[in-house]
């Protein structure tokens, strides 16, 4: 399968998984993995660690397994710790950028918005979620799409906004400063057991 289409706490409990849409259930929620034998703890081997750094990764930026070789093997290519380029990548798919931005509740939620035609970069139209944005790029919303993406923003708490971005909430635009560093991203994210896993 493509894409992970299952239930997103499920994700949350295995694979450890953040969604902001679940942000009032993490707190409550077990943390121990889901299923009648989660709570034994298990020692993992060394390629199921690494493994489980992988897939948490491509659950969390909603890619599939071609997608994130794809783009492991473009940050291998190019100058730079590889580690760092390759969630640079991630971070600048066009989805995830509406959703750092709090366009979309959830990545789920910005993918759709982009893959309905909602977005315009640069002043026109692209409808594919992995679209790399660019430093200096211009994100808007098309007009008749506005109404709605502001009832969506307005559930969002933008005191979290990115650094690498500005965001204007009123004109609905978004403008791409920079490639964020590797400190300003999820200090939980290990890409080295990543890294590992390739070079095996």
């Amino acid at each position: 399968m493509a894409r992970y289409t299952g239930p997103s706490n499920k994700l949350f409990r295995n694979k450890k998984v953040k969604d902001l849409s679940n942000r009032k259930l993490t707190s409550s929620m077990r943390q121990s993995a889901s299923g009648q034998h989660g709570a034994v703890r298990k020692k993992l081997s060394e390629y199921a660690i690494h493994l489980a750094e992988k897939q948490k990764i491509r659950y969390t930026y909603l890619v599939s397994e071609k997608q994130f070789e794809r783009c492991y093997n473009e940050a291998a290519r190019r100058k730079g710790v590889t580690g760092t380029i390759l969630l640079q990548i991630m971070e600048s798919r066009l989805d995830n950028v509406l959703f750092r931005a709090g366009f979309g509740i959830t990545r789920k939620q910005s993918r759709q918005i982009v893959n309905h035609g909602h977005v315009l970069v640069n002043g026109k139209k692209v409808d594919i979620p992995s679209f790399a944005v660019k430093a200096g790029d211009v994100i808007t919303i098309k007009s008749n799409s506005s109404q709605f993406l502001k009832s969506v923003m307005d559930m969002i708490d933008m005191a979290c906004a990115p650094a690498w971005m500005t965001i204007d909430k009123e004109a609905l635009k978004i403008t791409f400063d920079r490639i964020p560093e590797r400190e300003e991203l999820d200090s939980e994210i290990k890409e080295q057991l990543v890294i590992e896993y390739y070079s095996k």
